[in-house]
C-alpha cells in the first residue's frame, strides 16, 4: 500500500506497545516513542522504579504489586487512610479506588481488581497515599533521537468528572516560574529515563502547598495538547512527524516561551444534570463557533449519529487569548455561539465553570465538581441567536424609552414593538 508511517493518534494503539512493535517489524516508521518506552511508562509501578534514581518526589506507597488481600491491609493501615488502590496497567480513572477507612478495603480491593483485569487484561494494583484535593497539572515533553529532551510548559487539568478531564488550560493560573522550572526539569528527567522520543506527557499531583509529586507518564499525544500548541505556537503533530523522520529539534528549552492564555473544553455527549452519563442520539443541529483566538478540532457534522460504542467525545472546543480573563470571555462566546440539539452536552457545564467564582479565582481543584456542582440545577441554558437578537433590541428599546419620557405620554411598549420587529425579521 506504500505505507512508510503510521501516526496512532491518542486512542488506545497509541500507547499499546504491542502493536509499536509490530510496525517496526513491518518496517514501518511508528509516529512515537520505542515499544520499550511504552512498556515501561505503561506500567505505573515500573514507571516509578525507572524514575526513582532521579530523586523525583512521589506519592507514598507500595513499590510493587500486591496480590495478597491481608498483607494489603497491613500495608495500608501502616500508610493511613484514606488510600487509593490503582491498578499498575491503568489509565483514564479505571481500575482506581479510594478507601476511606479499613472496614471498605477488601471490598474495594476485590473491585479494583476486577475492573483493573476487565479493563487493561492486567489485575495487578498498588497502593498509595490518597492526596484528598490536588490540583493535576501535567508538563508537555518532546524528544528526539538525537538526546535532545524539552518541556514545553505545564496544562492544569483538575475540572475533572469520574478521573477523566473535562477542562484543559495553560499555562496554570498557580504555579510560579520557579516552580514551573522545578517540574520542567522533573518531567525531562522522567523522559530521559525512559530514552523517550517523540511527543509525551508527565502527569504530577499538586497539593494545597504547592509540592507536587510523579503520578505518571503517558506515552502518547494528549487530547488537551491544542492548548501547548496555543502558548507555544508549535504543531506538534509536525514536531512528532519530523522527530520520526530523524530530524533534531529545531530549538532548545532556552528558545521557548509561554505566550498568552488557552483553554480546551471537551464537549462530551453527556447529560451534566444527569451525572454526566452519555447521551445517544442524532446531531440535529450541529453548528461550530467562528472567530479569531476560536478552535474547533471535532469529527461529526450535523445529521449524524452520535453512538453508544467508544468515547462520548464530540469536540474540544479551544479559545485563545492574550491573558487568562480574555480566554475565558473567549470561550463563554465559543459556547453560547456552539449550536448542538439532539444530544445533551458538556457545553452548559463548561460555561458554568467559565462563571465560577473558583475558577475565575483560579482557586480549584480536582474536587471542583463535588464541592460546587450538586446541584444540577444551577445550569442555565446558553441563550439562542435569537435569544441574543432579541435582548439586544430590548435594551435598546428601554434606552431609548429612557430618554423618550420627557416628551411622550404613550410611548411604544417594548413587548409591542418587540411583536412588530420579530414579524419583520419573519417576513
Amino acid at each position: 500500500m506504500g505505507v512508510d508511517a503510521i501516526h496512532p493518534g491518542y486512542g488506545f494503539l497509541s500507547e499499546n506497545a504491542q502493536f509499536a512493535q509490530q510496525v517496526k517489524e513491518a518496517g514501518i516508521t511508528f509516529i512515537g516513542p520505542s515499544p520499550n518506552a511504552i512498556e515501561l511508562m505503561g506500567s505505573k509501578l515500573a514507571a516509578k522504579a525507572a524514575v526513582a534514581q532521579y530523586n523525583i518526589p512521589m506519592v507514598p506507597g507500595t513499590e510493587y504489586a500486591i496480590t495478597d488481600l491481608e498483607e494489603a491491609k497491613v500495608i495500608a493501615t501502616n500508610i493511613g487512610f484514606p488510600i487509593l488502590i490503582k491498578a499498575s496497567a491503568g489509565g483514564g480513572g479505571k481500575g482506581m479506588r479510594v478507601v476511606e477507612r479499613v472496614t471498605e478495603f477488601e471490598e474495594q480491593m476485590q473491585l479494583a481488581v476486577s475492573e483493573a483485569t476487565s479493563a487493561f487484561g492486567n489485575g495487578a494494583v498498588f497502593i498509595e497515599k490518597y492526596i484528598g484535593s490536588p490540583r493535576h497539572i501535567e508538563i508537555q515533553v518532546l524528544g528526539d533521537t538525537h538526546g535532545n529532551i524539552v518541556h514545553l510548559f505545564e496544562r492544569e487539568c483538575s475540572i475533572q468528572r469520574r478521573h477523566q478531564k473535562v477542562i484543559e488550560e495553560a499555562p496554570s493560573a498557580v504555579l510560579t516560574p520557579e516552580l514551573r522550572a522545578q517540574m520542567g526539569r522533573c518531567a525531562v528527567d522522567v523522559a530521559k529515563a525512559c530514552d523517550y522520543v517523540g511527543a509525551g506527557t508527565v502527569e504530577f499531583l499538586l497539593d494545597e502547598n504547592l509540592n507536587f509529586f510523579f503520578l505518571e507518564m503517558n506515552t502518547r499525544l494528549q487530547v488537551e495538547h491544542p492548548v501547548t500548541e496555543q502558548i507555544t505556537g508549535l504543531d506538534l503533530v509536525k514536531e512528532q512527524i519530523k522527530i520520526a523522520q530523524g530530524a533534531p529539534l529545531s530549538f532548545s528549552q532556552k528558545d521557548l516561551s509561554i505566550n498568552g492564555h488557552a483553554l480546551e473544553l471537551r464537549v462530551y455527549a453527556e447529560d451534566p444534570t444527569n451525572n454526566f452519563l452519555p447521551d445517544i442520539g442524532t446531531l440535529t443541529t450541529y453548528k461550530r463557533p467562528q472567530g479569531l483566538g476560536v478552535r474547533v478540532d471535532d469529527g461529526f457534522e450535523e445529521g449524524m449519529e452520535i453512538p453508544i460504542y467508544y468515547d462520548p467525545m464530540i469536540a474540544k472546543l479551544v479559545t485563545f487569548g492574550k491573558d487568562r480573563q480574555d480566554a475565558i470571555d473567549k470561550m463563554i462566546r465559543a459556547i453560547d455561539e456552539y449550536q448542538i440539539t439532539g444530544i445533551e452536552t458538556t457545553l452548559p457545564f463548561g460555561r458554568f465553570v467559565m462563571e465560577h467564582e473558583a475558577f475565575r479565582s483560579g482557586n480549584f481543584d480536582t474536587k471542583f465538581i463535588q464541592r460546587y456542582f450538586q446541584d444540577p440545577s444551577v445550569l442555565k441554558p446558553a441563550p439562542s441567536q435569537e435569544e441574543a437578537e432579541i435582548a439586544a433590541v430590548l435594551a435598546a428599546l428601554f434606552a431609548g424609552q429612557t430618554k423618550e419620557t420627557s416628551t411622550s405620554t404613550t410611548p411604544a411598549t417594548p413587548t409591542s414593538a418587540m411583536s412588530d420587529w420579530r414579524k419583520n425579521r419573519l417576513k
